[in-house]
């Protein structure tokens, strides 16, 4: 198929005009397309499709279920919304439970024909602090410990693309060390100082996993996480746009801070995405849906009930531009898990999944290969 008369995405923080090519799923040239399948374009954005390696449920399923259904629900809606590829990110739960979720994400995950496709598994949890635990069950938090995680990984088929821990735990510095060739460790629900952070990100963390939230403040004498994040080029940071978790002046700062590409946009999207207000639950505790917020009964927020399309159309009206916002939805996720040679952006050669939007962002085609 050529699609004619596009606005083109592409990896330089741009659109350019132009027309858009695949044969046999991947990408070609342009003007080698030898086929009949030529189309109108009609002006559209094409954007790669998005990829989400932070979601936890939508349509009333979550990745901690252990079960196919519900994966099939999340992989389903994210495609419906413009997110091609997904890692099902599970909770801090009981041992015996996340290995059984991890086992049937790996069966999902070999048997998945339809929605999104599986790029791994986000654990985010158990090795976390308690005093930042947010929506974590404090009960299942546990040591990080390298066997542990050995353990868990053979459960999921060596899924298992990052796992999310608190740095100043027992243990924590040692399984950084041990393990960050095998697994990208993001750093999460801590309480590290600037110092313990800093030591971290050198000994090979690669991550913060939802900047600002369940951590502490970046404050001008103690800059913590945030802090020690900037001083290393190698970190990447996640960011929930959500209009809830984080104030559009923050997203702005953050950004230019940062720059775009070291921005990975996520949605953590708990089992509520897609669905009316309510009573839900979220690792194990009940989780109150009023609008676009998901509280605990304290007060605590839980995951968001948007979409990772969502979260760059919110970016793009807090005054980030469209090329930015997604390569921070995208091309940076795609970097982060190693799959940048086959998705992420437009090039000939890469699997032809993208997405068309007209000038409210609005999707007006779907395609993944």
């Amino acid at each position: 198929m050529l699609i004619k008369n596009l606005r083109i995405y592409t990896t330089q923080g741009k659109f350019v005009q132009g027309d858009l090519a695949f044969a046999e799923g991947k990408f070609v040239e342009a003007d080698t397309y030898q086929g009949e399948d030529v189309r109108d374009g009609k002006n559209f954005y094409a954007i790669p499709g998005l990829i989400d390696l932070h979601v936890h449920g939508a349509l009333g399923g979550d990745a901690s279920d252990g079960s196919k259904e519900a994966l099939q629900k999340m992989a389903e809606y994210e495609l419906s919304q413009g997110v091609t590829s997904i890692c099902p990110t599970t909770m801090t739960i009981p041992l015996v439970d996340l290995k059984k979720a991890l086992q049937v994400i790996d069966e999902f995950a070999k048997e998945n024909k339809k929605g999104a496709r599986i790029l791994g598994v986000n654990m985010e949890g158990p090795f976390i602090s308690p005093k930042k635990k947010g929506a974590q069950k404090e009960d299942d938090i546990l040591t990080a410990e390298v066997q542990t995680f050995l353990e868990l990984n053979e459960a999921s088929g060596t899924r298992i693309k990052i796992v999310d821990l608190a740095s100043e735990r027992p243990g924590a510095l040692d399984f950084i060390a041990a393990l960050k060739d095998q697994v990208r460790i993001s750093l999460a629900h801590t309480e590290a100082n600037y110092d313990e952070a800093y030591r971290a990100f050198e000994l090979g963390a690669r991550e913060v996993t939802h900047l600002y939230n369940a951590m502490p403040p970046f404050h001008h004498r103690e800059p913590g996480v945030i802090g020690a994040a900037f001083d290393h080029e190698h970190v990447k940071c996640e960011l929930i746009v959500d209009g809830v978790h984080l104030h559009p002046s923050v997203v702005r700062a953050t950004f230019a801070m940062f720059g775009y590409e070291r921005i990975i946009l996520i949605s953590d999207s708990m089992r509520a995405a897609g669905l009316e207000d309510g009573e839900y639950t979220l690792g194990g505790q009940k989780v109150f849906v009023q609008g676009n917020e998901a509280r605990l009964a304290d007060g605590s927020l839980a995951g968001s009930v948007t979409n990772l399309m969502e979260c760059v159309r919110k970016a793009v009206s807090f005054g980030i531009p469209l090329a930015h916002a997604v390569y921070a939805a995208s091309t940076s996720p795609a970097l982060a898990l190693g799959v940048f040679d086959k998705l992420g952006s437009l090039e000939p050669g890469k699997l032809a999944d993208f997405v068309l939007l007209d000038d409210e962002l609005k999707v007006q085609a779907i395609y993944k290969h």
